[in-house]
């Protein structure tokens, strides 16, 4: 049985891999700031504070993959003490893996790292890809930037390396989904902005299937992980309420979007930035998107 380290594993993107994995002959170990038991033998919590070493590096003994989540939520306000979590709780969890890594005996085969696909510009009509895409100078796209070099500056010869820039996930059970699906049904999902801003999106069992297909393929280097067809927020938005048949949605301008966030303690960019990300070396490497248009994977999300 192979091993499979989980650091922040206790959220939404966390708990898809661990439902995936274990049905994959994987025992999976979730370094987590609450461990708790499980019952299953197959997977265990193990405490780490995310800054320190400690009897958890031991884990990483013989692991097939370390794949790194943790990093404090960007649901919030950007005020100074949020932004320095945001940042620290990337770069410092990322750079304590990386030591961990080194003071192995047998390290893991392969470490893959969260980042994200806001590392690129606002685009409406630019694609991004791994190669072309321009990365930009904003607070979003600096806390990027600081995580990969984090990363990339560990230096770990006998383990590959593979960076996740990850576009908004939809699944069941968290992240961006459970929000919209509850504007729409109470007749708020209509166009966000001028709607025009690039939606990038990916179902959550392809990224659990994006995940192993990198893993099988034993590559290194940075990679789009997000579905083949971004589309405009007003029509990611139609495409939710055409399968929850919500006929009306009420338009929600720039300035209601903003004021909105500060009741509800988030920021408007998460909704407002264009992301036209597309995922090129994934599917140069042949990756088949199981939930290629986002009407297909939204009905799935609905209908489970």
């Amino acid at each position: 049985m192979k091993k499979m380290v989980i650091a922040g594993g206790s959220g939404f993107l966390g708990q898809s891999l661990i439902a995936y994995f274990l049905t994959k002959n994987y025992e999976i170990i979730v370094l987590s700031r609450n461990a708790k038991k499980t019952g299953n033998n197959k997977l265990r919590y193990v405490a780490w504070n995310a800054k320190t070493l400690d009897i958890w590096m031991t884990e990483l003994e013989g692991a097939a993959v370390l794949i790194n989540l943790t990093g404090k939520s960007v649901d919030c306000r950007y005020n100074e003490k949020n932004k320095a979590e945001i940042l620290n709780s990337r770069v410092n969890s990322t750079k304590v893996l990386g030591k961990a890594i080194q003071a192995c005996a047998v390290p893991p085969k392969v470490w893959m790292n969260s980042s994200t696909a806001t590392i690129y510009e606002h685009s409406l009509d630019r694609k991004m890809t791994e190669e072309n895409g321009i990365i930009g100078n904003d607070f979003s796209m600096n806390v990027a930037k600081s995580w990969e070099k984090a990363f990339y500056s560990c230096n770990t010869p006998k383990t590959h390396k593979i960076a996740l820039r990850t576009s908004i996930v939809l699944g069941k059970n968290g992240g961006a989904f459970i929000p919209l699906k509850n504007l729409v049904k109470f007749g708020l999902g209509g166009t966000q902005g001028n709607g025009k801003q690039k939606v990038s999106w990916i179902h959550e069992h392809d990224f659990c299937r994006a995940v192993a297909f990198l893993l099988e393929k034993q590559v290194s280097g940075v990679f789009n992980i997000t579905a083949p067809n971004p589309i405009p927020n007003k029509s990611f938005m139609k495409t939710i309420r055409k399968v929850m048949n919500v006929p009306f949605g009420l338009f929600q301008p720039k300035w209601l979007l903003k004021f909105g966030a500060r009741i509800i303690k988030t920021e408007a960019e998460l909704i407002l930035k264009s992301r036209f990300v597309i995922p090129e070396k994934l599917v140069a490497a042949g990756f088949q998107f199981q939930y290629p248009t986002a009407e297909k994977a939204i009905q799935e999300i609905i209908n489970r």
